[in-house]
C-alpha cells in the first residue's frame, strides 16, 4: 500500500523517501522497476526521474522528514488474533530519528486503540518526543483498489483522525497535497473503527455473494446475470466488484 501512496505524493510535487527493510525492493524501485503488479514500471521511472521519489533502507533519514507514513501488514497470528508486531517494530525504527513537529500517520489496518495506545508508546518510549506535544499522530487507513484498474490514488476520499485538534491539523494539511476529498473525524479510534467496518462489510458481502453463487448454480442461474440485474437498483443495494463472487464453477 505504500507504493502508490509515495507514487502519488512524489507526483503532487511532494519529495519522497520510501524506507523498507527489503534491500530487493529499494534496489527495484531505485532502478525504475516495479515488484506490484499494477504498478506499471514507467510510473515509478516517472518520479524517479523527476527527483520526487528514492528509496532507502536507512531509517536515519528520517531526521529530514516532515511526516512518516507507516503502510506495513498488520496479519492474524496462527492463533487467529491481531498481530501488530510490524507497527510496533517500525515504531521503534523511525522513533529514536524523528524530528521535533514531525508527524507520523499509520495507515495499516488494525484494531482501535493501536495508534493512540501502542504506536505512541513505542514511539515515546524509543525517543525523546511525546505525542500530541512534541511531535503529531494520527492515522489514515489506506484505501487502495488493486483489482480495479479505474482505481486512482487521489481521487479516493481519505479518512483521517488525530490523537489531538492538532494532530489532525496536521495530517489533513499533509494529506491535502495528494489526495483531493479529505474525511476527517474525531479521532484515531473512530478512523480505525471505520477501516474495520469498511473490511467486515466488503467481507460479509463477499460470502453472501458466493453462498448464493452455489446455490444458483445448482438451479442453473448466472449468478453474474442476476448481480447485473440487481444493480439496476439505484438504491438499498450495493453491487459486489468483480474480486467479490468466486470463480465459476466448473
Amino acid at each position: 500500500m505504500g507504493l502508490p501512496l509515495a507514487i502519488q505524493f512524489a507526483r503532487s510535487g511532494a519529495e519522497v523517501i520510501g524506507l523498507d527493510v527489503d534491500r530487493m525492493k529499494v534496489d527495484q524501485v531505485n532502478r525504475g522497476r516495479s515488484y506490484i503488479k499494477h504498478i506499471a514500471a514507467k510510473t515509478i521511472s516517472e518520479v524517479l526521474k523527476a527527483k520526487r521519489l528514492t528509496a532507502s533502507t536507512d531509517f536515519s533519514r528520517i531526521k529530514k522528514a516532515d511526516a512518516v507514513i507507516i503502510c506495513v501488514p498488520t496479519p492474524l497470528s496462527k492463533n487467529r488474533e491481531p498481530d501488530i508486531s510490524f507497527i510496533i517494530e517500525t515504531g521503534r525504527k523511525i522513533a529514536p530519528h524523528l524530528q521535533n513537529g514531525a508527524l507520523v500517520v499509520l495507515e495499516s489496518t488494525t484494531y482501535p486503540g493501536t495508534t493512540d495506545e501502542d504506536l505512541r508508546r513505542t514511539i515515546e518510549e524509543n525517543s525523546k518526543l511525546k505525542a500530541g506535544v512534541d511531535f503529531h499522530l494520527a492515522f489514515s487507513p489506506e484505501r487502495e483498489d488493486p483489482g480495479n484498474p479505474h482505481s486512482v490514488v487521489a481521487t479516493i476520499p481519505k479518512i483521517v483522525g488525530g490523537l489531538t485538534p492538532a494532530c489532525l491539523k496536521e495530517a489533513m494539511a499533509l494529506y491535502s497535497i495528494a489526495i483531493n476529498r479529505l474525511v476527517p473525524v474525531s479521532s484515531c479510534r473512530v478512523a480505525e473503527a471505520a477501516k474495520l467496518l469498511e473490511n467486515i462489510f466488503r467481507s460479509v458481502n463477499i460470502a453472501l455473494v458466493n453462498e448464493l453463487k452455489m446455490v444458483y448454480a445448482a438451479m442453473g442461474i448466472d449468478i453474474w446475470e442476476v448481480i447485473e440485474a440487481a444493480k439496476t437498483k439505484p438504491f438499498g443495494f450495493m453491487p459486489p466488484s468483480t474480486l467479490f463472487a468466486a470463480s465459476p464453477t466448473p
